[in-house]
């Protein structure tokens, strides 16, 4: 028994200290919560062994999901319904949640109704039906499928391995039909229809059992219903074992042709298993559960593996992403699929452990009337596999963006919305973004990006190498030199540098723009800027001292995060590439015996220091000009600095400090 409770407050200005009131109200007992705007629209459903806890934890703001405080802003009241356990508060949530899709829960994207198989076991005899619908009792339902296709294929599969009859036979409606209407009459159905029934062309060619003419009883056609349903449910080996005991009996006596029948059904399954990859030797039932997510959007893709074989794949696209906790997208993911499916495995894999397992573990064992465990797998054949479902579930997110010019719409939205945030005369559609990268003051340099339309422009890409000379680090001074000698006056006229840009964004916080704005000012030109700060993604601009917070999931940060980070990639490659040239030169520079004639040498017969580096003793010594004493030299010193690399890979926290010890240890050998 449930009890629902409807609290509700009127007064927009007095919202905030009503709901903590009333929240104090609320039991602690298990249930489901329902936070609802003035409008009365329920915003999200969430549960909890303690609803006062719980729900205290998001009028007092200690749940730190970045969505909580725009949810809470637009709540005014709410209901709580009080169950006796939280395996029943788990349920009640997944029925709330598919009746009123409040935003903020995890939902699918394309909200369509999804193909399934139905088994119409509730008739005589039972058919295959191709579906969208998902309610009618005495039906079992296989799916759901994310391709139409696959499932009218499947059906066609199934029915050259047993005989069977589908819902779209006009014999088979009318077989139905007259059972339905004499109801008493079900043990003679089959010799009215030997008598007065006419065979459907499907019984002509094989895929038929003959309900229509007869030619079978109802309890022979329940062997072949369980036949299908274990088909279906992807266990085959019973299947595929009874098979064989009766092409071997007919064999037996002598019944080729029946025999031959069986054989070619065995042969459509051996085709089929031919299709899929064996990923474990033994039988294990277990669904495997990828995610790819970007700032608002995600996809999921699940490997159904039955008897050690993966016997179908789904993809799903989601409505939420990076703006909500991977727990919290993963249970909301799995909470939806299995709330729609009726094929649940033994094991489900999920890339990250939930914060109610157990809860979710036992409604999932309800469903299936078995011990259903979630596991996150760490190493091996089910890692690896895991893996595969998560780049599977990029890809279904890729093609849908393309399929439904999501991107494009994203991009446009972002611009809008930083002309308003930003206060632009127009939306920003050329972005110029700098970002400095350097090792306490060691090939310093500078990236320039450029946005397009919101989309990388590489062909207006710039770098720059920091001429100022530098003790340490110091990105102001460094950023002051790049707007110097970006938007002095024979850059600004170069047409390879292209137009004026409408937004310009340096990947640092306030001391980095106001470096900026002063050399702009000097130089007496006009462009309206913000420095993104790394921590809080906050957007310092000229005109306000408060910084700019764009949205959590909004497609304008979503896209100067892309600038920022694209900056960031740029100016990384570039200092790398000046820092791995640095250290070639001072390694080869103080090997004895090596000068600039044999080092020339050296870099026209391997190319590369790679292939140097991997060269063998014999190998350098076959470069004309080389002793084999200098080509030892040359290959001992190689081998120590790359194992002063590894060590210093294997322990470095940070890509900037590896960058930095790998200096040191380059400089250590130089000196050798």
């Amino acid at each position: 028994m449930s009890d629902l409770h409807n609290i509700s407050q009127g007064s927009h200005d007095l919202v905030d200290h009503a709901l903590v009131e009333l929240v104090n109200q609320v039991p602690t007992d298990p249930g489901c919560y329902l936070w609802k705007n003035a409008a009365g629209k329920v915003l999200y459903v969430g549960k909890a062994k303690n609803l006062r806890s719980r729900m205290r934890q998001y009028v007092h703001g200690t749940d730190e999901r970045i969505k909580i405080p725009f949810l809470m802003e637009e709540t005014t009241s709410f209901d709580y319904v009080v169950v006796g356990s939280e395996h029943e508060a788990l349920v009640l949530e997944i029925n709330l949640i598919q009746q009123y899709h409040p935003p903020y829960n995890v939902d699918l994207k394309d909200d369509k109704s999804y193909p399934y198989i139905a088994l119409t076991k509730g008739d005589v005899f039972p058919a295959l039906k191709y579906t969208r619908e998902k309610h009618k009792p005495g039906t079992r339902y296989f799916g759901p499928y994310t391709d139409a296709k696959s499932a009218r294929e499947m059906i066609d599969i199934v029915r050259k391995v047993t005989p069977f009859c589908v819902g779209s036979c006009a014999e088979w409606r009318r077989v139905n039909r007259l059972a339905q209407a004499r109801p008493d009459d079900k043990d003679i159905i089959q010799l009215i229809c030997a008598q007065n029934g006419r065979p459907c062309f499907d019984f002509h060619v094989g895929k038929g059992p003959g309900v229509c003419a007869g030619e079978v009883t109802p309890e022979q056609y329940d062997q072949n219903v369980r036949l299908v349903e274990d088909f279906l449910s992807g266990h085959r080996g019973a299947f595929i074992a009874q098979l064989t005991d009766q092409m071997q009996d007919a064999a037996a006596e002598l019944d080729f042709e029946k025999a031959a029948r069986i054989k070619r059904r065995l042969d459509v399954i051996k085709g089929l298993d031919d299709k899929q990859r064996v990923v474990f030797p033994t039988a294990i039932d277990a669904d495997f559960i990828g995610f790819w997510r970007e700032e608002t959007i995600a996809g999921a893709c699940i490997f159904l593996v039955r008897e050690g074989r993966v016997i179908r794949s789904c993809e799903f696209i989601l409505d939420k992403g990076n703006d909500v906790p991977e727990q919290e997208l993963v249970a909301g993911f799995v909470k939806r699929y299995y709330e729609q499916t009726a094929d649940l495995p033994l094991e489900v894999n999920i890339p990250v452990q939930l914060v109610d397992p157990e809860a979710v573990e036992e409604w999932l064992s309800a469903k299936r009337g078995r011990k259903v465990v979630l596991h996150v797998p760490q190493r091996g054949e089910k890692a690896h596999l895991a893996s595969m479902a998560s780049t599977n579930a990029r890809h279904a997110l890729m093609r849908y963006e393309l399929r439904t010019g999501y991107d494009d719409k994203r991009t446009n939205d972002a611009l809008m919305q930083l002309e308003s945030a930003l206060a632009l005369d127009g939306p920003p559609m050329r972005i110029e973004c700098f970002d400095i990268s350097t090792i306490h003051g060691k090939h310093t340099v500078a990236s320039m990006v450029v946005f397009t339309a919101g989309k990388p422009d590489k062909s207006q890409y710039r770098r720059f190498k920091i001429k100022t000379p530098l003790i340490e680090a110091n990105d102001v001074v460094s950023m002051a030199e790049v707007m110097g000698r970006r938007y002095g006056p024979e850059r600004m006229a170069d047409e390879r540098f292209g137009k004026k840009p409408d937004l310009l964004i340096l990947d640092g916080g306030k001391p980095q723009l106001n470096a900026a704005r002063k050399q702009l000012a000097e130089l007496g030109v006009n462009i309206p800027m913000a420095g993104l700060a790394k921590s809080d993604e906050e957007l310092f601009v000229v005109w306000d001292d408060v910084p700019v917070v764009l949205p959590s999931g909004s497609a304008s940060l979503y896209l100067v995060k892309q600038v920022r980070d694209e900056a960031h990639r740029f100016a990384i490659t570039f200092h790398r590439e000046l820092r791995g040239k640095a250290m070639t030169v001072s390694i080869l520079d103080e090997i004895e015996g090596i000068g600039p004639t044999r080092k020339k040498a050296l870099k026209k017969a391997f190319g590369s220091m790679k292939k140097l580096r991997a060269a063998s003793v014999e190998d350098i010594a076959g470069v004309p000009g080389i002793p084999q004493a200098v080509a030892q030299d040359v290959y001992d010193t190689l081998r120590a600095w790359d194992a002063e690399l590894a060590k210093t890979h294997k322990h470095a926290p940070a890509d900037g400090q590896m960058a930095e010890q790998a200096d040191e240890q380059a400089a250590k050998l130089s000196k050798v």
